[in-house]
């Protein structure tokens, strides 16, 4: 028998594990907050493959875009130092002249192939991820430079992953460059027999050719690559149910606590009203499942003001307080039901209802007045 028990014991423990570990699955898609507090540690869907290859195909339209005139200005370099005059007519501006030439021209190349690269990189990081500032990011992490987390690193999935994207590039970029190398193999053969012009310009165009197919082989390799980055992403931030529960107590509040603070807001407001009561000048009762207190003052009101309603127990609680301070009652079951139904604590009579309420109030005061 104990045997027994022992095994419906174990068993037991099994199955309540297995459950636990099925409800700590991360099935779920990442809730909004999920995703900003992903956001906020700089955990995002981003390819830097996007990046290499806008860059390069931009940076390379900027040098062949700027090489006939940079080409024109090499030429005039190459002749003024080729015409350089004799060492004893050297002199220090002579020199200084040439030396500011070529600076401007050095200058006058890098710069909008430098700040081509710099816009079209800040583009595609915006068109990624959009502007983003980790908080977490900016802090310094002790396990950054710990060599243990490091070997991890190395080792770990996400590397194994960049080293199959690398290998794929390589090969991808080295098939490109043997096909277009191939097709212009008699090219090169015959270029001997060419112009030092036309032999220039022509390899400048299978240059342009071969980057513009190596740039584009390397978008698509790109876009797959962020599309895998974008699984990779949700698949990090997925939360299991239990997760989403405690995600929403914690924004939401747990429920009971809700309900038990909105109960007490209730009573609160409902001590609140019974204050009201005594001021009523009359009481609207339907008679036992509703009562309405109203308040009218000619002086500093523009009509009558329900200042207290209830039902069933409220609308005894009113009944009773209203005896206790002499408040006249008249039962009038309609108008008790639209005043309760239509106008909340505070507000004033709406004007459909004015005469229905005067013909009350006219009541109470004739019977005040006989009193």
């Amino acid at each position: 028998m104990s045997e027994t028990r022992k095994d419906f014991c174990s068993t037991n423990s099994i199955i309540k594990f297995d459950l636990q570990l099925f409800a700590e699955e991360k099935t779920e898609k990442a809730t909004p907050k999920r995703r900003q507090d992903a956001r906020k540690k700089g955990q995002v869907a981003k390819s830097t493959e996007i990046n290499s290859a806008l860059i390069l195909v931009a940076t390379f339209s900027t040098i062949f875009a700027l090489l006939p005139d940079s080409v024109g200005k090499v030429k005039e370099l190459l002749v003024s130092y080729l015409s350089l005059p004799a060492m004893g007519e050297l002199t220090i501006e002579y020199i200084h002249n040439l030396t500011v030439n070529l600076v401007l021209f050095v200058v006058r190349i890098t710069i909008p192939i430098m700040l081509t690269a710099a816009l079209v990189g800040i583009a595609a990081n915006l068109g990624q991820i959009g502007f983003l500032i980790p908080e977490q990011a900016l802090s310094i992490k002790l396990e950054r430079i710990n060599p243990i987390e490091g070997f991890k690193r190395i080792f770990s999935k996400r590397s194994l992953v960049e080293l199959a994207k690398a290998i794929l590039k390589i090969i991808l970029i080295s098939c490109i460059a043997y096909s277009s190398i191939k097709k212009s193999f008699n090219w090169f053969i015959a270029s001997s027999t060419l112009s030092p012009i036309v032999a220039a310009n022509t390899l400048a165009e299978l240059a342009r050719k071969l980057v513009l197919q190596l740039g584009g082989g390397l978008i698509i390799l790109a876009a797959a690559d962020y599309m895998y980055q974008r699984w990779e992403f949700e698949k990090a931030i997925r939360m299991s149910k239990q997760e989403i529960k405690e995600e929403y107590k914690q924004t939401e509040g747990d429920p009971q606590i809700k309900a038990k603070i909105k109960e007490m807001q209730r009573q609160i407001a409902r001590r609140r009203m019974m204050q009201e009561v005594p001021k009523a000048d009359v009481i609207i009762t339907n008679p036992t499942h509703y009562a309405v207190a109203i308040q009218y003052d000619e002086q500093t009101m523009e009509a009558p003001k329900i200042i207290a309603k209830g039902q069933d127990f409220i609308a005894e609680q009113i009944k009773k307080i209203a005896q206790q301070h002499g408040i006249p009652m008249v039962e009038n079951k309609p108008l008790a039901q639209t005043l309760y139904k239509t106008v909340e604590i505070g507000d004033y009579i709406p004007p459909k209802l004015y005469q229905a309420v005067a013909e009350v109030l006219a009541f109470v005061y004739r019977f005040k007045g006989k009193v």
